[in-house]
């Protein structure tokens, strides 16, 4: 594919705009982070229920992932981006009766419908990225998203945790002491707390889909999506479905796991922390440690991939380097436990844009429908979480519970070693 000075042009204001994207990808999947305190407190959940949020929220990915790439071959990727945006609207207005009634089953309807938008914007602008480019760079270019997408990831953490678990401690204290009456209120005016901000959230994204909908990105067009095969190989002379790229699929299942195993690092982050003896108010930020390591993997990621390293070499390296943290936050306490957990952000932040690449080599004129089953990959963060949270009830220890983790990286460090290499026929 040739760049012209014009296309560049034109392919960066397009990168810019999917940057934003990005960034409200990051708010809104990390104040789920926020939310899983806070909707426990204010509805009376165990630790189980209450990563139902991650649940309800990944598992649209799973549902929507396949008609998103149907909607996408009707729309293009701009409308399609656009239509995403205003679906995640319609789900954030449903916060607002949900905290009205302190509904949990409304607060999770609406975390699907927003989702479910997400899974749009996903299955549109992932690929976007990565053959908006050379595929050797096209780490770099996801990893500049990724800094857009922790970035806000960050400021989420702070954001709707200031707003949502002030002073949560003496909350948690002071309703032990109420009768059911002054108890009701009490909550009532805690649920109360995430209206503003969702309402807010509501209304700049459904501007920016009306923005996005009437300025001009450029549409890649099908001949585009592919990819050179190496030199000596073609394409396997079956290769007239996707199933035909067995390293795609295997593609889909590392996402599963590395979602699902990165959405435990700052999920149950809060969580980890009170296990380890600190209080809510102070580990309510720990999600955010995970997001400055996330930051520094993807500034590596952008200066040293493919310049210094291969990206399927700084994925094997990154899977026994989690392994490696998982088993240390296991098995040490206080503040060492807390920053090797963090490191999770570090190591795990080559993931994505690696696997991305990875999987998407070759596949042609499917790569739309391959974006979409990565994305339905997705759902690892919405099957994990509450996994582990049944794992740390059964083991009585939310930090042992992290073996969960182990099994996941050897996967992915599977697919990283062998599992990424396409299928080819000698020429």
């Amino acid at each position: 594919m040739g760049y012209n000075n014009t296309k560049n042009k034109s392919y960066g204001f397009a990168l810019f705009l999917i940057g934003c994207l990005f960034f409200i990808f990051g708010f809104i999947t990390w104040s789920n982070s926020q939310l899983i305190p806070y909707l426990k407190i204010a509805c009376e959940l165990t630790d189980a229920q209450s990563y139902l949020v991650a649940t309800a929220f990944f598992a649209a990915y799973f549902v929507m992932a396949i008609p998103s790439s149907f909607v996408l071959k009707a729309t293009g990727f701009k409308k399609g981006m656009s239509l995403g945006l205003l679906v995640m609207a319609l789900g954030a207005l449903l916060f607002i009766p949900a905290a009205g009634s302190r509904n949990y089953p409304l607060f999770l309807t609406g975390l699907f419908i927003i989702g479910t938008g997400l899974a749009l914007l996903q299955t549109a602008s992932n690929p976007y990225v990565t053959v908006l480019g050379p595929i050797e760079s096209a780490a770099s270019r996801i990893s500049i998203m990724g800094i857009c997408n922790k970035v806000a990831g960050i400021l989420a953490v702070f954001i709707l945790g200031r707003i949502t678990l002030s002073n949560v401690d003496e909350l948690k204290a002071r309703l032990l002491t109420l009768d059911p009456a002054a108890k009701a209120t009490e909550l009532d005016q805690l649920a109360a707390k995430v209206v503003m901000p969702y309402t807010i959230i509501a209304i700049a994204l459904t501007v920016l889909a009306v923005i996005l909908y009437f300025i001009h990105l450029p549409e890649i067009k099908e001949e585009e999506e592919n990819v050179a095969p190496a030199a000596g190989v073609k394409p396997s002379s079956s290769a007239d479905t996707i199933w035909a790229y067995p390293h795609m699929i295997l593609g889909a299942v590392a996402i599963f796991f590395y979602v699902g195993v990165e959405v435990m690092s700052y999920d149950t982050f809060a969580g980890f922390g009170e296990a380890l003896g600190y209080k809510l108010e102070t580990a309510k930020h720990f999600a955010s440690y995970t997001g400055y390591g996330l930051l520094i993997g993807y500034v590596f990621s952008i200066f040293g991939i493919p310049s210094v390293i291969s990206q399927r070499k700084a994925l094997v390296i990154a899977a026994v380097l989690s392994m490696i943290m998982v088993l240390l936050a296991m098995f040490t306490s206080g503040n060492v436990a807390v920053v090797c957990f963090a490191v999770l952000g570090f190591s795990n932040s080559v993931m994505w844009p690696a696997i991305w690449p990875l999987a998407l080599t070759g596949v042609g004129r499917f790569t739309k429908l391959g974006g979409a089953l990565l994305v339905m990959g997705i759902v690892g963060g919405a099957v994990l979480p509450p996994l582990y949270g049944k794992l740390a009830e059964a083991l009585h220890s939310r930090q042992m519970a992290y073996v969960l983790m182990i099994p996941c990286y050897l996967y992915i460090l599977y697919y990283a070693l062998k599992g990424y290499r396409p299928r080819v026929e000698k020429v």
